[in-house]
């Protein structure tokens, strides 16, 4: 008795911490999902614009959805979290976050489409080892073009952009 009282217990644990950590949220384009989070994965069903899901986890630049009978993995831009359809809010919501001005105090947010959790960004610091190893990865350019000739590859001329200024943008975003 004792033992199925616990074991009670423990599932609706299990489903309580489960239901907590959901969150809905809506697809923004026609997009695969994913068995595994990474674009190489199996291709498990594909979700409509437009779809509710169920966010249930996130990692890196993938968050674990379901969408109806599907649970599988869904690139982290192609959802916006949170209830209502894509009409209440659109494209005008992801590219705001792409072309607005950065709040200082909203580091996270910003950082979080990147994949970064706030606790990743409040330990992280200088790595002079991390440093020193990227540095002795570096080649000289007579390295690199010899490895490019081995490759098949060859040097090409390409006109330089003209100097910025000239002509005033008729966006508006630039104003934000």
């Amino acid at each position: 008795m004792q033992k199925n009282l616990m074991s009670t217990l423990a599932l609706l644990a299990c489903c309580l911490a489960t239901s907590v950590a959901a969150a809905p949220g809506t697809v923004l384009r026609d997009e695969k999902l994913y068995s595994q989070p990474s674009a190489t994965a199996s291709v498990a069903a594909t979700v409509s614009k437009g779809a509710s899901v169920t966010i249930l986890a996130k990692q890196g630049g993938w968050l674990r959805i379901t969408a109806g009978q599907n649970t599988g993995w869904i690139r982290l831009l192609s959802v916006r979290a949170g209830a209502g359809g894509v009409g209440s809010a659109g494209i005008g919501d992801v590219v705001g976050v792409a072309t607005t001005r950065s709040d200082p105090s909203r580091v996270v947010a910003v950082a979080g489409l990147r994949g970064l959790s706030d606790e990743e960004l409040k330990q992280a610091g200088f790595n002079a080892d991390e440093l020193v190893r990227l540095e002795s990865l570096s080649v000289s350019a007579a390295q690199a073009m010899a490895f490019a000739g081995q490759s098949g590859l060859s040097a090409a001329s390409v006109q330089a952009l003209p100097a910025p200024g000239g002509a005033q943008s008729s966006s508006t975003w630039e104003s934000n």
